[in-house]
């Protein structure tokens, strides 16, 4: 499913369902990491990791620990750039090598309404305006956890690039759903604060794609190399 939204260089591995506690061994070094948590978060921890080492796999890259870095972000080996995301039901990681991409971010998110209370704070008046005006469209969609969902893409790709905090309100992003139905499209994040120099200059724009398929939001933004 997350892999339909990256390029083809990307690989990507998900698990579905919550009956996958004993598929993911981990290093000692992560378990120390979660030896305190919850059964849930163990599992989620556990599992994303083995997801995220078959797709490292699949680059050539040989297994090791998978340890969380500065603000949980997880430390990929050298060479590599991803992504992991875990909702109730799914999880998912992406990598690629740095040689053929900067940065990736992907999330999942149940379909569901954000909470009140929660839209106007993550959500610049601009993005409310849109997003009120798709749902008159298309209602069939909760336009306010989608967004949500972007701006946790948009983030995850930031931060290794600038080991900065990117808020909610650094970022307008404008989504796009695609002709003839409403369960697929695009999005792209303005940045309203100085991006990354890049070689072609400042980094101004953060594009990305976005689907709704078994009653999850899954999101994901790349930026080439």
């Amino acid at each position: 499913m997350i892999g339909e939204l990256l390029p083809d260089r990307v690989v990507a591995v998900e698990a579905h369902g919550e009956d996958d506690a004993g598929c993911a061994p981990l290093y000692p070094e992560e378990e120390a990491v979660v030896a305190e948590a919850i059964v849930r978060r163990r599992r989620e921890f556990a599992v994303v990791r083995a997801c995220a080492r078959r797709a490292l796999g699949r680059l050539g890259v040989p297994p090791g620990p998978i340890l969380p870095g500065e603000r949980g972000a997880p430390r990929w080996p050298d060479g590599v750039v991803g992504s992991m995301t875990h909702c109730d039901g799914y999880r998912a990681a992406a990598v690629a090598r740095a040689t053929d991409l900067l940065s990736l971010g992907i999330d999942a998110e149940p379909h569901v309404p954000l909470p009140d209370g929660v839209l106007r704070p993550v959500a610049l008046p601009s993005e409310r305006d849109r997003i009120a005006g798709l749902a008159l469209r298309r209602p069939s969609v909760h336009w306010d956890r989608l967004l949500f969902s972007a701006k946790e893409s948009v983030y995850k790709a930031w931060f290794p690039m600038t080991g900065e905090w990117l808020g909610f309100d650094d970022a307008d992003i404008e989504i796009r759903a695609a002709a003839g139905g409403p369960r697929r499209g695009g999005f792209r994040a303005t940045l309203l604060v100085p991006g990354p120099l890049l070689r072609g200059g400042r980094l101004v724009h953060v594009e990305g794609r976005w689907m709704i398929r078994r009653g999850l939001i899954v999101t994901a933004a790349v930026v080439p190399r």
